[in-house]
């Protein structure tokens, strides 16, 4: 895991969404991931090499070409999204940040449901 995860800007976001789904793709592959209109080619260029620089992602070179992928994992980038949003808006306190998400979501049945079970599971667990 990257310790010093730093938030991704929206399109670096895009691109990191669209190699989680690809697992490996060369540039073509990612701007065809994009809706009309597409970026430039060159701005991807430019967001790819920063995010090398960063350690996000990493390349493989195929010829002349470069094959993309995550370093990054998804779970770790939104653990640590997730986990920031915590410290800075319900003063760092797990139990305040899920009442107000269970409040303010329009939660269907099934989805309380759902999470009911889960949080029941994760109960069991720490129990044992």
């Amino acid at each position: 895991m990257i310790v010093d995860i730093k938030q991704l800007n929206k399109t670096e976001l895009q691109i990191m969404k669209y190699l989680w789904i690809l697992k490996k793709g060369f540039m073509k592959d990612i701007v065809e991931q994009f809706p009309e209109p597409k970026p430039a080619y060159t701005t991807i260029s430019t967001l790819l090499k920063r995010m090398c620089d960063k350690d996000y992602i990493s390349f493989e070179r195929l010829g002349r070409d470069k094959q993309y992928y995550p370093v990054l994992k998804k779970n770790d980038y939104f653990s640590k999204q997730v986990n920031g949003m915590i410290t800075h808006f319900f003063n760092d306190s797990k139990s305040q940040f899920a009442s107000f998400f269970t409040k303010n979501a329009d939660l269907s049945v099934q989805e309380l449901e759902a999470l009911q079970e889960l949080l029941q599971e994760k109960i069991n667990n720490k129990k044992k």
